[in-house]
């Protein structure tokens, strides 16, 4: 297992910064796709997302972190990575510092630390992504019961 670097290069300000960005205009997020190749064709994946009016500030946080990518909306830019692995390890450095988003924080290190080895796993880690996407605001509209698809 390769060490990941994102704790250890980020000092305290940059750790804290990073969290109240996430707390003010960032998402910690979950949701269920299918993957052939996954034993019960799905899986959980988590997804850390910031949404920026400025192309530069994303990717000011792509430099800061070197990891993720960054993409245009219509009037916003968003910095996100899907990286399993990158996530647990931001979040791990980032705990600490939050304040509004400590609750999401630790229901995706949940996620992250199911091992899925039977559809009842399956189903648990998708409650889970479940009760994540009930803090999100913007995805009331479009939010699936992923306990319910499984």
């Amino acid at each position: 297992m390769k060490v990941n670097p994102v704790g250890k290069i980020l000092c305290k300000v940059e750790r804290a910064y990073l969290a109240g960005l996430i707390d003010g205009d960032g998402a910690i997020m979950a949701c269920l796709e299918r993957h052939q190749e996954k034993k019960f064709g799905f899986r959980v994946r988590l997804n850390v997302k910031l949404t920026f009016s400025r192309r530069s500030d994303a990717d000011g946080i792509h430099k800061l972190l070197g990891v993720g990518y960054v993409r245009q909306n219509k009037r916003s830019y968003d910095w996100e990575t899907k990286d399993q692995m990158i996530i647990v390890a931001v979040i791990m450095a980032l705990m600490p510092y939050f304040r509004l988003k400590k609750k999401q924080a630790n229901i995706a290190l949940q996620i992250a630390k199911i091992s899925v080895r039977s559809s009842y796993d399956l189903k648990r880690a998708a409650k889970l992504a479940d009760q994540l996407a009930s803090f999100n605001l913007r995805s009331s509209s479009r939010r699936r019961n992923y306990a319910s698809l499984i």
